[in-house]
């Protein structure tokens, strides 16, 4: 019989000075100006990072080639409040829905113009096993660079959010 060792997930959060709405829009519709190039999981190097805002959307990558490399798909779509996403990235971080994780993101209005934004990246298994160590150093960085985004003037326009 085989044992499944349970692996905890990794959770981080982070305060934003931006609405719920434009937070959770610069996260996802906004995702290609603050995700960094060189976190890929393509062979060619990243033209644009694209995240399909539906349930059912894709997350991948289009390399500088034209090809586009899969990181995953969204499970939950609940703008604007969450979404969930897989992560169909190998322990190795090479592409493959086989060994699937997913990333939870929650965005809850925290005053007038500030937004808690807490993300849970669950599912490990022993094939993904170590990754995890790594998303739990790069997640901060990640948010970080998120959160600086949000935060730049409101002259910068995000699909979907006209509130400004």
């Amino acid at each position: 019989m085989t044992r499944t060792v349970a692996i905890a997930p990794v959770r981080k959060s982070i305060r934003v000075n931006a609405s719920q709405r434009r937070s959770f829009d610069v996260f996802t519709a906004g995702l290609d100006r603050w995700w960094p190039r060189e976190a890929k999981i393509g062979s060619a190097p990243v033209k644009a990072i694209v995240l399909e805002p539906r349930l059912g959307g894709r997350w991948y990558e289009r390399g500088q080639d034209g090809a586009e490399t899969d990181v995953g798909r969204i499970l939950v779509w609940e703008p604007p409040r969450r979404f969930v996403l897989s992560w169909d990235v190998s322990g190795s971080w090479k592409p493959d829905r086989t060994v699937s994780s997913e990333v939870e993101v929650r965005f809850t209005a925290d005053g007038p113009n500030a937004t808690l934004v807490e993300l849970e990246h669950r599912n490990f298994t022993e094939a993904t096993a170590a990754m995890r160590e790594s998303v739990d150093g790069g997640w901060p960085r990640m948010l970080d660079r998120f959160k600086k985004e949000a935060e730049t003037s409101s002259q910068t326009k995000v699909a979907g959010d006209d509130r400004r």
